[in-house]
C-alpha cells in the first residue's frame, strides 16, 4: 500500500484529502505545518507528498526545498495545493521540480488521477 503524506494546515481540506485518499487504498499520514512536515517526510518516508504552499512555521516551498537538500527524502515527489494559484506559482514549483499542482478547491478525480501518475512515475 502506497503512503501519501497530507500536509496542509486547514483540517477540513486535511480530513477530504485523508479520507478519499483512504476510500483509494492509499495509507495517509498527515502534518498541519512546515517544520512537522519535514519531520515526518523524514520519519515515515511516504511515497508522495501533497503539500500545500501557506502554512505556518515554513512555507511549502521552503519545505520543498529543503527537501532537495536531503538526500534520504530528495527523491520524493511532490503535488503542491494551494488556494493561492497562479502561472508564476505553478511555473516556479514545475521548475523546482514538483510533480505536479492543484488549485484549491480541487476536483477529487482530478486529484486522485495526479496521484495516480505521480505513484507510477516512482
Amino acid at each position: 500500500m502506497k503512503k501519501i503524506l497530507v500536509a496542509d494546515d486547514n483540517p477540513d481540506i486535511v480530513e477530504l484529502l485523508r479520507s478519499r485518499l483512504i476510500a483509494n487504498h492509499y495509507e495517509v499520514v498527515t502534518a498541519n505545518n512546515g517544520v512537522n512536515t519535514l519531520l515526518k517526510t523524514i520519519e515515515e518516508k511516504p511515497d508522495l507528498i501533497i503539500l500545500d504552499i501557506k502554512m505556518p512555521s515554513g512555507t511549502g516551498i521552503g519545505v520543498f526545498e529543503n527537501m532537495k537538500r536531503q538526500k534520504q527524502i530528495a527523491h520524493i515527489p511532490v503535488i503542491f495545493i494551494t488556494a493561492y494559484a497562479s502561472s508564476e506559482i505553478e511555473e516556479h514549483t514545475r521548475e523546482m521540480g514538483a510533480e505536479d499542482f492543484i488549485s484549491k478547491p480541487f476536483d477529487a478525480d482530478d486529484l486522485l488521477e495526479k496521484v495516480r501518475k505521480a505513484l507510477e512515475a516512482t
